[in-house]
């Protein structure tokens, strides 16, 4: 029961730390030293102390993904550099209409997100023209972080195909493909779209009827004035990176996904040469934006460890596991709750597959059913106030206030994501 109390109010904690404003980095240890003190866990010395399962923890996500982080950054930093990211956003632009302000910022997310961009750093590339349009719409920008989370960690980050890797650890463990069943994730990933992007100009529209508006202050970002390349400069090195995302899934799993993004970076260093305003400048920015990335996903990770030693997380994972009736639901009960508490889909998979993964697949469940079911449900409850991404978009990017601009991010990451996850079970069991 201590140990349970523990777990249950580090999470707690730890969302109310994160959401008054505080560093992950401080937050995700101490958070995690109080779970393991309630479970009665040795801090320093011993069989799974609290240093030790801390750092496994940490340092195993950051050797695991380093490079696919690092690429993707260097990716949507050249995309930006270069002026393609805010071609193709133009591009986006000009044929919706100024008016369609979030449905341009959605949309350029996406492309980037399924293009190969890393999802924690498309909000880098997209938000300065984010809050030139919500400018330009007089919006309230506390809803740009929704907009750009929308975007990139919903219908695009965990669909078929995406090479984000969140679609990819599954891969590792039940030996898919990053196209496990497409047709259920394709009817998802539209109702998704739809029933998020509605919420999402609700909540805006009755802000705005509030008497809310943009505003304005010190030190925003703004759009150079500058040649821009042609729009197909920016996607050809999108379909580069989806193409050999395609080819070398089989022979390389999850590192086909370093290849790729690879191939996407020579592609636009060799299309877009002329365009570079500073590489070397994109570059030491890009390695910032990574290491802050996978430093506030690998902090919460870290807090996952502790809780995945204590006694009540085994009590917890065998009961999620042991759900009575579908398979399906039990597996997605087991990876949300699991990616929750680690605030992280990638890192809560990466906790949650060793354990869930074989327990169903020994019960006859069919892995690219599986595979798309931890995909979606990993990307659910993972957005929770301490979330490494949500804190970094909000916070760094964005400049916003946790307490202001989380419940709409919420909204369309949570809830948005669940109802999706429903749809795909019902669809994999009804047809």
């Amino acid at each position: 029961m201590l140990s349970m109390f523990g777990l249950v109010g580090g999470l707690v904690l730890l969302i109310i730390l994160t959401l008054r404003g505080w560093n992950l980095f401080i937050s995700a240890p101490i958070c995690a030293l109080f779970v393991a003190i309630t479970a009665q866990l040795p801090i320093f010395v011993g069989d799974m102390n609290f240093v030790e399962s801390y750092m496994t923890g940490f340092s195993g996500f950051v050797a695991s993904w380093f490079f696919m982080f690092l690429l993707g950054s260097i990716f949507g930093k050249f995309m930006e550099d270069t002026g393609a990211a805010d071609s193709v956003a133009e591009w986006i632009i000009t044929r919706l209409g100024k008016k369609q302000a979030v449905l341009a910022v959605v949309l350029a997310c996406a492309i980037l997100t399924y293009g190969g961009v890393s999802v924690f750093v498309v909000a880098f590339s997209v938000y300065p023209m984010a809050l030139s349009l919500f400018k330009d719409a007089n919006l309230p920008r506390r809803f740009i972080p929704a907009a750009l989370a929308f975007g990139s960690v919903t219908f695009t980050m965990t669909s078929a195909g995406s090479p984000e890797i969140q679609n990819w650890i599954p891969i590792e463990y039940l030996g898919t493909s990053p196209y496990a069943a497409w047709e259920v994730s394709l009817v998802v990933a539209v109702i998704m779209f739809v029933l998020g992007y509605w919420w999402l100009t609700k909540m805006i529209s009755h802000a705005v009827n509030k008497g809310e508006s943009f505003e304005s202050r010190v030190g925003d970002p703004t759009l150079d004035e500058r040649s821009l390349p042609h729009p197909i400069t920016g996607f050809l090195p999108l379909v580069v990176v989806l193409a050999l995302s395609f080819f070398y899934h089989d022979s390389l799993g999850k590192m086909a996904l370093i290849v790729a993004l690879s191939g996407g970076v020579l592609a636009l260093m060799a299309i877009n040469w002329k365009f570079f305003k500073d590489m070397q400048e994109a570059l030491g920015q890009a390695t910032t934006g990574a290491l802050i990335a996978i430093g506030n996903t690998a902090a919460v990770v870290g807090f996952g460890s502790v809780a995945r030693v204590t006694p009540a997380f085994e009590t917890a994972v065998a009961a999620m596991t042991s759900i009575p009736g579908n398979e399906l639901v039990g597996a997605a009960i087991a990876v949300s709750v699991i990616a929750g508490l680690t605030g992280s889909a990638s890192g809560g998979q990466a906790i949650a597959l060793p354990e869930v993964g074989p327990h169903y697949l020994d019960q006859g469940v069919s892995p690219e059913q599986l595979h798309r079911v931890v995909s979606i449900s990993s990307g659910a409850l993972d957005s929770l106030p301490h979330n490494g991404y949500v804190v970094t978009t909000i916070r760094a990017i964005c400049n916003e206030k946790h307490s202001d601009a989380y419940w709409a991010v919420g909204a369309v990451t949570v809830v948005v994501p669940v109802i999706g996850l429903a749809i795909a079970i019902a669809l994999f069991n009804f047809f």
